[in-house]
């Protein structure tokens, strides 16, 4: 074998076992440290025979500014951390007059200082962020559906990230809290 081959080989091999060494070493060690600081949250709301189901990680504020410094104005956001979340209703939804289908999506959002836009895609996305630039995930061309909704102020700080739900007159309210932001989500069945 020549000088060349062996060299070859030698580095190809090399390569392969970083690669190796990343996938199922050095990512797994990083996925679990990063969990550690935004923990997992599986959250369940029963209404009826509605069901909804949502998943995402929950970072702290950590005395930081969130909105409008650490998650940009005008940017989509994955909302929350890690993997991008994922929200599950078992009925067909009317939200901001238009309608979502039952169904899983990954939830995203683009904060504003006045409203956000909600956005409810029909791809499944293994994390939140591209490893190469850190930009959201998410394709636009699959959004299944996208809705303008109104920011509130809290009297009080959210110190960790937090979605919430809530029975009301007009239907459930999904509530996307963090700081002093309070982001309400009107869902109700069709």
């Amino acid at each position: 074998m020549s000088k060349f081959k062996k060299r070859f080989f030698w580095i190809f091999g090399i390569l392969l076992v970083i690669i190796l060494l990343f996938r199922f070493v050095i990512g797994p060690v990083m996925k679990t440290q990063t969990k550690k600081h935004s923990p997992e949250q599986h959250i369940t709301h029963h209404q009826g025979d509605l069901e909804l189901n949502v998943f995402y990680c929950s970072p702290s504020k950590k005395e930081r500014v969130i909105f409008g410094e650490l998650i940009p104005y005008g940017e989509v956001w994955r909302t929350g951390a890690n993997e991008a979340s994922t929200f599950t209703t078992n009925k067909d939804l009317i939200i901001d007059g238009k309608e979502l289908p039952t169904g899983t999506y990954s939830l995203w959002t683009i904060p504003g200082e006045d409203s956000w836009q909600v956005i409810f895609n029909t791809e499944m996305y293994e994390w939140g962020v591209k490893y190469t630039d850190q930009t959201a995930s998410r394709d636009p061309e699959t959004d299944a559906l996208l809705v303008t909704v109104s920011v509130s102020k809290s009297l009080t700080v959210t110190e960790s990230f937090t979605i919430s739900f809530s029975e009301t007159e007009a239907g459930t309210l999904m509530m996307l809290a963090w700081d002093a932001t309070v982001v309400p989500v009107l869902l109700q069945e069709k």
